[in-house]
């Protein structure tokens, strides 16, 4: 790979690896406490701005039918648990993927500078540097290792499909909802062509979710 290959590589997934590399440092050395988010969060903004500075484009070519799409995937993740209550069957509910249970303690979730905090970590930062891992870089690397010369949303079944699955393992207990959310975001994707249309519909999700968390206090939706 040339030296322009890894730094592109990098732009895409380096964001990705420095909050999932906080966040496991975080558990390891403090189990059941996210008192380091706001560290998480700095990383990766910081991660975000040093490799797309002026260079990301967030204009989506079709924001209403992005915001409707991002509505959608948030009824189909809270709708299962509303309606039958099955997230404790083992499947949901075992040693491989975790239970749902908040690992937030009763006392972060009154403090308002980490529930801002959080709420914009879910809303502006996941929704991008996710995006740019599974869907911008991922699903292209997977069809050409030189990923650059595949177009955003180039469809090929096995680059769809293994990265939602992939997708679906990033979400623990909720990986079932998970998977429907990669397949519409993936879908997204190949229809618009463009990762802003996929950071939009995500971020639409993930900040509807943080208001039914807060308000409705579901907290075990913010593992």
């Amino acid at each position: 790979m040339s030296s322009a290959g890894r730094s592109a590589t990098a732009a895409y997934i380096g964001p990705f690896v420095v909050f999932v590399g906080v966040m496991a440092l975080e558990h390891t050395l403090l189990p059941n406490s996210q008192v380091l988010y706001p560290v998480r969060f700095i990383a990766a903004l910081a991660a975000i701005l040093y490799f797309w500075w002026g260079r990301l484009d967030l204009r989506p070519s079709q924001p209403l039918a992005s915001i409707a799409i991002g509505l959608a995937v948030f009824v189909i993740w809270v709708a299962p648990d509303r309606l039958f209550h099955y997230r404790h069957f083992w499947l949901f509910d075992n040693s491989i993927v975790g239970s749902a249970s908040s690992s937030i303690p009763a006392n972060l979730q009154i403090t308002f500078w980490f529930l801002l905090v959080r709420t914009l970590g879910s809303v502006v930062l996941v929704p991008i540097l996710e995006e740019l891992f599974w869907r911008g870089w991922l699903m292209r690397w997977l069809i050409n290792q030189d990923f650059e010369k595949v177009p955003l949303g180039t469809y090929a079944p096995y680059a769809f499909w293994l990265t939602a699955v992939l997708f679906a393992s990033e979400h623990g207990p909720y990986w079932e909802v998970g998977l429907a959310a990669g397949v519409i975001y993936n879908w997204w994707l190949i229809r618009t062509k463009t990762l802003a249309d996929c950071i939009l519909a995500h971020a639409v999700t993930n900040g509807v979710l943080a208001a039914y968390v807060m308000v409705g206090e579901h907290w075990q939706y913010w593992l």
